[in-house]
């Protein structure tokens, strides 16, 4: 069990003085989060993935279900999207509650290949949520598993971040996983994008620019006022389709009779004035997650490249304002 007291921090601070409304409502609701790490640490709330059938388990990072809905026609394997209850509002949290001691058996047949740098808070540095938020008072009871009970983690951030996009691109997920099946090295796996997440990368992955500012801090300015909720919803869904285009190559390029697609989240584009995936929010557009069921054949039209696409070690707080989280 973790206990914890925290003082206000120097961001906190800064954001008094920059944004006080701001501040004020992230101060009323700090004591709420330290609670809900201190119950739900103890009684989950949603659907662990591994009480699902699957073979194959791709996560997409902050995807809602009705972003997927909208887009479902333009991809012939998704003929169906139902939906879950996750057990995180983001990937922190998901983490922690998804890998439990509880489920050690499974997850020791299990090989993870993320993309999501979450993964090294959690297993390697064993920051458990609420780490990164200042809450005043926490109790928690989580009991995650350590990295050396999967049977591999694959930690595709820590290698292949491309430092024009400032995220990892997909096509390296796609690549580990087909490597890591075809070898036989991984009868269960997960496959965790970091898309449709921001940075908004759709337009960059087509011109090889640098994402712009709005596509690379999408939250802020749709939350701030610089773009609209519909612009910033056209450059979600073209992320979007940028993951789907390569699980579409993934599906044909490993054999696997039972294909589960999901996310770790969903996204709040205002809801509730929510911008992102706040900690602790049970709204359902962060709470409520697709699960489309289909199958996947290795027809070898991918031969996988696992080269690094960057061998420069990125500090986590560049990765997090890379990710809209400054």
């Amino acid at each position: 069990m973790a206990v914890g007291f925290n003082l206000p921090s120097r961001s906190s601070a800064r954001l008094l003085f920059n944004d006080p409304a701001r501040a004020l409502k992230e101060a009323l609701i700090r004591p709420y989060q330290g609670l809900w790490y201190t119950a739900t640490s103890r009684y989950p709330i949603g659907t662990n993935v591994f009480e699902r059938d699957w073979d194959l388990l791709v996560v997409l990072d902050a995807c809602r279900v009705d972003a997927v809905r909208e887009i479902a026609n333009e991809y012939e394997f998704i003929t169906e999207v139902d939906s879950i209850v996750s057990v995180g509002s983001n990937s922190h949290e998901w983490l922690a509650q998804t890998f439990s001691e509880a489920w050690s058996r499974e997850i020791a047949k299990t090989t993870y290949v993320t993309a999501n740098f979450h993964s090294g808070f959690v297993f390697r540095d064993r920051r458990l949520p609420p780490d990164r938020i200042d809450v005043p008072f926490y109790w928690t009871d989580w009991d995650v598993v350590d990295s050396d009970e999967f049977r591999e983690v694959v930690d595709v951030w820590d290698t292949h971040r491309n430092d024009t996009f400032g995220v990892t691109p997909p096509h390296a997920v796609t690549d580990h996983v087909i490597d890591r099946r075809r070898s036989n090295e991984a009868p269960r796996i997960i496959a965790h994008y970091m898309q449709p997440h921001g940075p908004y990368i759709a337009n960059a992955v087509r011109t090889g620019e640098e994402p712009t500012d709005i596509e690379s801090g999408a939250w802020r300015s749709l939350r701030d006022g610089k773009a609209s909720r519909a612009k910033i919803w056209e450059l979600y869904l073209d992320n979007l389709r940028v993951v789907l285009d390569q699980i579409e190559v993934l599906l044909k390029n490993v054999d696997a009779e039972t294909v589960a697609i999901t996310a770790d989240h969903g996204e709040a584009f205002g809801e509730f004035g929510a911008y992102g995936h706040p900690e602790g929010f049970p709204h359902p557009v962060v709470k409520k997650v697709p699960w489309i069921e289909t199958s996947a054949e290795d027809l070898g039209t991918r031969t996988p490249e696992l080269e690094t696409d960057s061998d420069t070690e990125v500090p986590v707080e560049e990765r997090l304002e890379a990710l809209g989280y400054a």
